[in-house]
């Protein structure tokens, strides 16, 4: 019989969850699922390992990141785990630390380029919150980290892993938005911009219409497949068959796609347009939290026009997931 938490004991965990934003942790499986469609490749251990190594890396950056702006959280933001006492800086810094060495280890077992590419990721994570973030490359960072997520999904599920270089449009649209909910949110604290909202939601809109037209490239040329046998009823599938039904989209998912895409757009479209209109630190912190709820839609746009409608329906499922942790943990 397991005994209920204490008071002091639920108060940890309570902290715990603020200081890795544990709300945002239901937008980062999508970026190795969408990779993998992306790069015609159905799901599978690698691309497990892939996700694990995600979450870990993610979650690091979120204990790295307040570390680092512990100092200036105390001014700011007095309520946040490390300024208030409720977690000290060395636990997040150590917590940082462990969960980074974590995600390098699971990305290894996906195989040596997925680890190569987890520790780029890594290293783009640990040079954010160390020292870009507040310089002019900050959003252009942060998009990064994220492309490379994505591309860390690629290159865990394909074989030959040079197939994951086909995901590289689905990274650059989810960089793009990354960037764009980046530079939104360097106003989140103290609000006053109307320009960057606006700009976000060219972007946003611009990334669904991409989205909504862009047809997949065909898959790489190979051997041309065995002819039919004329005493079979139906063709002999080529070598290329699966990769081929990945890779096209199927004659009704393009009205999938193109309905995930207004999704995507319509999640931040609103909360963007009121935090230009009235551009307080309020609704400027909605609109980055609207903007990261969004990359879950997105995601599954990115799955849907490769051709993975069963990867598009089962992320939407983590919609409400988001909206439900959302309500407990804010995700900024």
């Amino acid at each position: 019989m397991t005994r209920p938490l204490t008071g002091a004991a639920t108060g940890r965990l309570r902290a715990w969850a603020e200081l890795l934003r544990v709300s945002a942790l239901a937008s980062v499986p999508g970026d190795a699922l969408a990779g993998a469609a992306a790069a015609g490749a159905r799901p599978g251990r690698g691309t497990l390992w892939a996700i694990g190594a995600s979450l870990c890396l993610y979650e690091a950056g979120m204990a790295l990141n307040d570390w680092a702006d512990r100092e200036e959280d105390a001014a700011e933001r007095p309520h946040r785990p490390l300024p208030s006492g409720r977690i000290t800086p060395a636990a997040a810094l150590a917590a940082s630390a462990a969960l980074t060495a974590t995600g390098l280890g699971l990305a290894s077992r996906a195989g040596r380029p997925a680890l190569t590419v987890a520790t780029a990721l890594a290293t783009t994570v640990w040079a954010y919150d160390l020292g870009l973030k507040h310089t002019p490359a900050g959003p252009a960072t942060m998009a990064t980290a994220r492309a490379l997520d994505l591309l860390l999904g690629a290159t865990a599920t394909t074989h030959p892993q040079h197939r994951a270089f086909r995901s590289l449009p689905a990274a650059a649209l989810l960089g793009a938005h990354t960037y764009a909910v980046t530079a939104v949110s360097r106003h989140e604290t103290h609000g006053g911009s109307t320009r960057t909202p606006l700009a976000a939601l060219a972007v946003t809109l611009t990334v669904a219409g991409t989205l909504s037209t862009h047809t997949p490239p065909s898959p790489p040329p190979g051997p041309p497949a065995p002819r039919p046998h004329p005493a079979l009823p139906f063709p002999n599938p080529g070598p290329h068959s699966v990769r081929s039904h990945l890779g096209r989209p199927h004659p009704g998912r393009p009205h999938l796609g193109s309905l995930l895409a207004l999704a995507y757009a319509g999640t931040p479209a609103t909360l963007l347009l009121h935090a230009a209109l009235n551009p307080s630190a309020a609704l400027t912190e909605r609109a980055v939290g609207g903007g990261i709820r969004a990359t879950i839609p997105l995601q599954a746009a990115l799955a849907a026009r490769a051709g993975a409608t069963g990867t598009a329906l089962g992320l939407l499922g983590l919609v409400p997931l988001a909206r439900a942790l959302a309500r407990k943990v804010s995700p900024t």
